[in-house]
């Protein structure tokens, strides 16, 4: 039972970071009707812009101590929100009314663009992060890191104030309006540019949020370490359908709870490919997820 408790505890804390970073990619779904595959790699500058930043302002914010780690994640995200807001702006939007085909492409050439840049900015190896000072707590049995609880609080902090924004304000109702339609949306008034904007920025700031806290948990990165969490959260947000933001999040916590236990186990080198055999059987048995709904489309 203990073992059992123990893997639940880290499958929801990864399960936690998948989330994080399965909403940049439902989102940008929701509004554009295309995945963003660069998402994985703001999820990779997050966590260097809070490694750097700790690095620069180290004198004035200590990593160490809980405000100068605030604030520091709060300087990396809003980098992440600005980078997000000018890859659409540079990349995606002179793309939109083509084809879709050409966006994903579009969406390969910049992840990759990010990857490599990182390599030759930041260099190949793998650089220690720290952030906060990490303890162990032993609860009957259990080991409970201090840094899960940050990850636990931090992402549920996130989603009620990303629910408050998307439900209960005017720029979450034309973040809704433009998903729906277009077209009705613009002829209500509404900034089409600027509420895709808005839809980057939100989620590049998550999955700033999702790389710094993945690197609390792994602490060291890299310029490809976005590379597979960010295959594995898009496999969350079809989990739980694309397009839909409480799917999203559940599907993540889904996909972190497998892996963790599928880890613990003696099939533990399986563990990436369950993942994507899960896709393979959702796309199979379930296209629309497990909170999303199947829709027809007119010819």
């Amino acid at each position: 039972m203990s073992e059992f408790l123990q893997q639940l505890l880290n499958g929801l804390a990864l399960g936690a970071i998948y989330a994080l970073i399965a909403l940049g990619y439902t989102m940008v779904y929701g509004v554009l009707r295309f995945i963003n595959f660069a998402h994985s790699d703001i999820f990779m500058v997050g966590a260097f812009a809070a490694y750097f930043a700790g690095r620069w302002f180290g004198r004035a914010l200590p990593p160490e101590s809980p405000f100068g780690a605030a604030v520091i994640v709060l300087l990396a995200m809003s980098f992440c929100a600005a980078l997000g807001v000018v890859i659409e702006k540079l990349a995606y939007r002179p793309l939109r009314d083509r084809s879709r085909l050409n966006v994903l492409i579009t969406a390969i050439g910049v992840s990759l663009f990010l990857e490599y840049t990182g390599q030759l900015l930041f260099g190949a190896d793998p650089k220690t992060f720290r952030l906060l000072t990490s303890r162990n707590v032993e609860l009957g049995g259990l080991v409970l890191n201090s840094n899960q609880l940050i990850v636990f609080s931090v992402t549920i902090l996130l989603l009620l104030a990303l629910r408050h924004i998307v439900m209960r304000t005017r720029m979450g109702t034309a973040m809704r309006a433009v998903s729906f339609n277009h077209q009705a949306a613009a002829l209500m008034g509404i900034n089409i540019d600027s509420i895709i904007s808005f839809t980057f920025a939100l989620g590049s700031a998550l999955a700033g949020a999702g790389g710094i806290l993945y690197a609390m948990n792994y602490p060291s990165i890299d310029p490809l370490m976005g590379v597979m969490p960010g295959l594995k959260a898009f496999v969350a947000a079809v989990l739980g359908g694309i397009g839909n933001i409480p799917g999203a999040a559940l599907g993540g916590v889904v996909l972190g709870l497998v892996e963790s236990f599928v880890r613990g186990s003696r099939y533990s080198t399986f563990a990436d490919a369950i993942a994507f055999a899960i896709l393979i059987l959702i796309l199979l048995f379930r296209p629309a997820g497990l909170l999303g709904r199947s829709v027809v489309e007119k010819v």
